[in-house]
């Protein structure tokens, strides 16, 4: 789930992104998504579609979702899975790899062909 959310974000963009394996030192959680997108409206719509991809391949709903009117810091909740996606300026500052530098990353390759 982790990998097709990652793919979801690139079909739209996203750059910069990594996964985080933090279920040894995060109980809430298994993996954490980190990307980012090019403004406002390209996190919103990064995290949308992330949504959109999960439903449709999961038939999963997030359990929650913060950040979305700001667009700086989009935090998609589906359990085992937490998708942040940032603006650059504030992924900087919070710095999650930094921050759960413990945590081991997990192997996501971009794909060769991106779905829309």
């Amino acid at each position: 789930m982790a990998r097709a959310a990652a793919d979801a974000i690139y079909a739209k963009n996203g750059t910069d992104i990594v996964l985080l394996d933090v279920e040894k030192a995060f109980f809430l959680s298994d993996v954490f998504v980190i990307a980012t997108g090019s403004s406002r409206i390209n996190v919103q719509a990064l995290a949308d579609h992330v949504e959109e991809r999960l439903k449709e391949r999961y038939g999963v709903n997030p359990l929650r979702v913060e950040g979305r009117t700001e667009g700086e810091w989009v935090l998609v909740d589906f359990g085992d899975i937490i998708v942040h996606v940032f603006q650059a300026g504030p992924r900087d500052f919070y710095s999650l790899e930094r921050l759960w530098g413990d945590a081991s990353r997990i192997k996501w390759e971009e794909p060769v062909v991106t779905d829309s």
